[in-house]
């Protein structure tokens, strides 16, 4: 028998975040006190008219398949809210619900790039982009955005990457890891220089609902009827709702597009969960005060943090504007407690301090390490204090 493995998985790096918060959870079955700072979910319970929601289409007999590019009224409701919070108009045909946000860029993808063409991916980054676009036969192309410029990319650094080849730039805002936000001047340079090149925007906005500090999220999609046109909004329940595992997300854009995207849906999933997308449209349609209050304890949990974790020596921290990460550079922690990465860096610190951390390597971040903030404020403070001892009890003049 033949057990070779197609070409098009031997180059994937396995997810370091749910590596890490695997080997988390074994140990803290085994009865360890582990503090979990690495997974990228609300310690939120779904609020309860959701739930209620979920359950009377059960029990009304709505279980069945449904149109491959989700409910029509699931689509209305996104419809709603792309009016109400970003001022923008779009028809049902402009608009495909997937199983999360992330099958629906897997999906992009695969109907958006040919062979060799490539995506600009501002570093650091989310995880699974250049992985979903190396399933495409696609080329991921890194750009750096430095500390010294909040982790963000320039419209110049965007430009000066573009390549006959160039399909697409992916603008995740606010960002994971990094908790920044790109302004709307950014933006507006942002896609000046993609009409300039004719190029597609992959908007991802998942953390949209998450800002701090009176911060505004601003969709690039908002600033012109060019950029609306040419811009793929990525979004979902996941984060705002804490709905990380009903698996429903959505795009919105060029009905060419997310019409071959639906046809390539209906072939892989069929339809998104039934009872996940009624919940759904209880998400959008229905109360928001939940949202605020998760929003509120976040920026709260955050606050109370960010001096805790900026005090521990080598650990040099930019204070987050949105979703619920930060991302500490320790590389003067590295150069003083002997670890030769923040891989290693992070795994002894699971062993020893019972702490578990993503290192940055995952996210294109070679000097920095992401912690989660969604949880609870008495873990919080634990964790960091732990951290602080680890450092400390490893560091050398």
């Amino acid at each position: 028998m033949r057990k070779q493995l197609a070409s098009r998985v031997s180059t994937l790096t396995p997810s370091t975040t749910l590596a890490i918060t695997a080997k988390a959870k074994e140990m803290k079955a085994s009865g360890i006190d582990i503090v979990g700072l690495g997974a990228g979910e609300p310690d939120y319970n779904t609020p309860e008219n959701i739930l209620e929601a979920a359950y009377q289409s059960m029990k009304d007999g709505k279980t069945k398949y449904t149109p491959a590019g989700g409910l029509p009224e699931l689509k209305d409701a996104i419809i709603g809210k792309l009016k109400t919070d970003q001022g923008l108009t779009y028809e049902r045909n402009e608009i495909l619900v997937g199983v999360g946000a992330k099958h629906v860029l897997f999906t992009l993808f695969q109907v958006l790039l040919d062979k060799g063409d490539e995506i600009i991916i501002p570093s650091p980054y989310w995880v699974s982009y250049p992985e979903q676009v190396k399933l495409a036969e696609g080329v991921p192309v890194f750009i750096e955005g430095t500390a010294a410029e909040q982790f963000k990319v320039t419209a110049a650094q965007i430009s000066e990457a573009i390549t006959e080849k160039t399909k697409a730039v992916i603008i995740n805002s606010p960002g994971n890891p990094t908790g920044m936000i790109y302004t709307k001047e950014e933006l507006q340079a942002i896609a000046d220089v993609c009409r300039e090149k004719d190029i597609w925007i992959i908007s991802d906005e998942i953390y949209e609902k998450l800002v701090y500090d009176g911060k505004q999220h601003v969709s690039i999609a908002q600033l012109s009827e060019d950029a609306k046109a040419r811009t793929f909004i990525i979004n979902g329940v996941s984060k705002s709702h804490s709905m990380t595992g009903w698996r429903i997300g959505y795009i919105a854009g060029d009905a060419s597009v997310v019409g071959a995207m639906t046809n390539l849906a209906s072939h892989s999933t069929s339809n998104p969960v039934t009872t996940s997308q009624y919940a759904a449209i209880e998400a959008y349609n229905g109360p928001q005060d939940a949202v605020e209050i998760m929003r509120a304890a976040f920026e709260s949990r955050m606050n109370q943090i960010y001096p805790k974790l900026s005090a521990i020596p080598g650990f040099h921290v930019l204070k987050p504007q949105g979703a619920f990460y930060f991302l500490p550079d320790v590389k003067e922690a590295l150069e003083h407690t002997g670890f030769a990465s923040v891989d290693e860096f992070a795994k002894v610190l699971l062993t020893e301090a019972n702490v578990a951390v993503i290192p940055g390597s995952g996210f294109g971040s070679d000097t920095t390490i992401r912690l989660s903030y969604a949880t609870s404020i008495d873990q919080l403070e634990k964790g960091v204090e732990r951290i602080e001892k680890f450092v400390k009890d490893h560091w050398k003049a």
